[in-house]
């Protein structure tokens, strides 16, 4: 099991797409909108735009790593018959599906990492050690809910329609769930649409924390509810994909 998962975060470090993505896309928009709108103060929240900016680019770096580090190469190996491989070898089915997944979070750090290090350097954001430790924990930990989507998008679809999917996955949980546009200037439909979705309650963990504040317990209750429902439709599709496969 170690081998298979140094295989597989090796094998994503590698992918452009996921260079792309996870690393250039977030860690450029942020010295971007930095520059731009950092000095600024969030009237919804009283937080500072460059500290605010970070938890929003971290926040899509990671959650663009769970989609794009599960969707397209799950399914992609499905349809290569690299499943029918590993059903042969002595990992259990179980340890397949718990490699994805430990990859996956490996590979949501580089995102909250270099965000988090630009905001410094290039910013200079200062957070006591006890908020950058829960920022980087909760953060991390909290993207369970999106690696369980890729994983039933990989498994549920062929590879032609699970990028796709992935793809608008991904910008729309972004979009919808205020990493890109504040809630506060959203249109009331769309702000109750987003206020259900799981990326909102995920920035919103990020967004108290370096307030200084606990976070809300209805964000920790969305994130561990979402994470349970999109974890059994993963676990329910990957066991259709391996009676196909």
């Amino acid at each position: 099991m170690p081998h298979y998962l140094k295989v597989e975060v090796l094998r994503m470090l590698r992918n452009k797409r996921y260079v792309i993505f996870v690393v250039a896309f977030p860690l450029g928009f942020y010295l971007l909108y930095s520059n731009l709108w950092g000095a600024q103060t969030d009237e919804a929240t009283g937080i500072k735009g460059s500290v605010l900016l970070m938890v929003n680019m971290a926040a899509y770096g990671a959650l663009a790593s769970s989609v794009m580090s599960t969707a397209v190469p799950w399914a992609q190996e499905r349809h290569s018959g690299w499943l029918r491989q590993l059903q042969i070898t002595p990992l259990p089915a179980w340890a397949i599906l718990a490699t994805k997944l430990v990859a996956s979070l490996l590979l949501v750090l580089p995102a909250l990492v270099l965000v988090g290090l630009a905001a410094v350097f290039t910013q200079h954001v200062s957070l006591p050690v006890g908020q950058w430790i829960g920022l980087l924990a909760f953060m991390w930990i909290g993207t369970i809910p999106f690696v369980a989507l890729g994983l039933a998008i990989g498994s549920a679809l062929r590879p032609d329609t699970a990028q796709p999917v992935a793809m608008i996955s991904m910008f729309g949980l972004a979009l919808l769930g205020g990493l890109w546009i504040p809630t506060s200037l959203m249109p009331e439909a769309m702000r109750n649409v987003a206020e259900v979705l799981p990326s909102y309650d995920y920035a919103g963990i990020g967004w108290r924390i370096v307030a200084g504040q606990a976070p809300y317990g209805s964000d920790v209750a969305g994130i561990v509810a979402w994470a349970v429902a999109l974890g059994a439709v993963a676990v329910l599709a990957y066991r259709r994909a391996v009676v196909r496969a």
